[in-house]
């Protein structure tokens, strides 16, 4: 009886506590939201792409669909070497087209004939998606799947009994393999002869067998293609979007509502930048000295990761089913060049100050949380103040030429237009180093190099007070 007692007496207080420090005057949300899942994902920012199949040794971008299955036979295949070389490049997770538009399976698929199970590799009894997901999990890395609806080998295609044909498939990839933290669908089709998608039945298959898996397509809704195989996000970008009237493919909304996104959509469905290394998503010979530059994946990450999108690199593995060292060579310069470049944050130990605080007295929304490398903290202004501004005052002067800021995007994306500015030590007067729109979940800024102890951000237009959670200078 005693034990009931002081349990309840502790439930009671902890009731209390909770009441007295949770919401409180928290600010409410403002529009759309991303949920648990979508948030996790954004916070990758970088991930690999692999485009593998009968493509990578028939040369080809699409399959007919007719290719002899016995063209796939990796000598080498090593899915732990492509985790490790993600694993060392920073990358957070691995996406593999298990089914690209030729309809040949990159596990034994019991709904097709064209797949692994008869091919020469590993005798039929093969299965890349079970290797590749167990490589991932062992290098700590999420894993993805692509899978295309348009399949140029099935002969149901085309047929009402098609989008069952893939729903059963989707259900046995998605039950098959452990956690799946995307499900990539291309809206791509050659022809005019596909009976439409049943969207609704195949996110419903998702939804069941992977509750938590972003759902990527033209449209969402989990995620977005940017409208672009170049990689690059618009200046612009709001993670919010309308898709009413839309679907993915031939039916997707135009390019630059897919880059910038809708400022007043009423979706949360962010953007994914995907980009190749090579000229082609799938291994060619020809492209072994084609690779993009260190400068040109530098400019792809700015303009991805940089302007709140996240960035999918496509790293094909060649025909003995290996990445090729050059890939991996190419990578690990790319890893470098981000390290110097983002290796001693300046801003870490700043005083900062604001024009407006919320609870001024509390420290809740202080200004100095945009420093405290604390994700779930952040400054604000008071209610209903939108425009608003903070100085940081740094312990001495410092040259520098690139700013990191953040918004809280838990509670929605805000801000439609900020400058920065940083104090002339030669006249003491403020001058504009760099201008904006959107921030979202990440904004890198670049500027010619500038030396000051004194630099501020203001947030000139927002549709709601601003709430930034981080900001960095190198």
């Amino acid at each position: 009886m005693e034990n009931k007692i002081v349990t309840h007496i502790f439930f009671c207080v902890s009731l209390i506590l909770l009441a007295g420090c949770s919401t409180g005057n928290t600010p409410e949300p403002y529009g759309p939201v991303p949920a648990p899942a979508q948030l996790e994902w954004q916070k990758m920012e970088y991930y690999m792409f692999i485009h593998f199949g009968p493509n990578t040794f028939t040369d080809r971008e699409w399959g007919t669909g007719g290719e002899d299955p016995g063209v796939f036979n990796p000598t080498a295949l090593d899915c732990r070497q492509w985790a490790s070389t993600a694993r060392q490049a920073e990358m957070k997770g691995i996406i593999i087209t298990a089914k690209h538009h030729d309809g040949f399976c990159l596990w034994p698929s019991q709904f097709s004939t064209h797949t692994v199970r008869e091919s020469p590799w590993r005798e039929g009894k093969g299965d890349v998606l079970a290797e590749l997901s167990l490589a991932c999990r062992e290098y700590d890395l999420k894993f993805g799947v692509y899978l295309s609806p348009w399949d140029r080998n099935q002969p149901a295609y085309g047929t009402a009994q098609y989008n069952e044909v893939f729903a059963n498939t989707l259900a046995e990839v998605l039950s098959s393999y452990g956690p799946v933290f995307e499900q990539w669908f291309d809206g791509a089709c050659g022809d005019e002869t596909g009976s439409p998608y049943d969207w609704e039945l195949f996110h419903a298959k998702v939804r069941k067998y992977q509750p938590d898996a972003v759902i990527f397509s033209d449209v969402g809704p989990g995620s977005r293609w940017v409208g672009n195989e170049r990689g690059m996000a618009g200046e612009t970008n709001w993670s919010r979007m309308d898709t009413s009237g839309f679907t993915p493919g031939k039916n997707a909304p135009p390019t630059s509502m897919l880059n910038s996104g809708n400022r007043h959509g009423q979706l949360w469905i962010p953007a994914e930048a995907d980009v190749s290394l090579r000229p082609g998503w799938f291994y060619s010979p020809s492209t072994d000295s084609s690779l993009k530059t260190v400068d040109e994946l530098m400019e792809i990450y700015l303009g991805s990761v940089g302007r709140n999108a996240n960035l999918l690199l496509n790293v094909p593995p060649n025909r003995t089913g290996r990445i090729s060292s050059g890939d991996s060579l190419r990578l690990m310069e790319f890893k470098r060049r981000r390290m110097e470049l983002f290796s001693t944050n300046i801003a870490e130990s700043a005083r900062t100050e604001a024009s407006s605080v919320r609870e001024r007295n509390s420290g809740r929304f202080a200004p100095g949380n945009i420093t405290d490398s604390s994700y779930d903290t952040y400054w604000t202004p008071r209610e209903g103040k939108s425009a608003a501004s903070f100085t940081m005052f740094l312990d001495r002067e410092e040259t520098f030429s690139m700013m990191i800021i953040q918004e809280y995007i838990p509670l929605g994306q805000r801000v439609a237009r900020f400058q920065v500015e940083y104090i002339n030590t030669s006249d003491d007067l403020w001058q504009t180093i760099a201008q904006g729109t959107t921030i979202g979940y990440k904004r890198i800024l670049t500027f010619p190099p500038v030396t000051s102890s004194v630099i501020r951000v203001s947030i000139l237009e927002a549709d709601a007070p601003p709430l930034i959670n981080n900001v960095e200078l190198y």
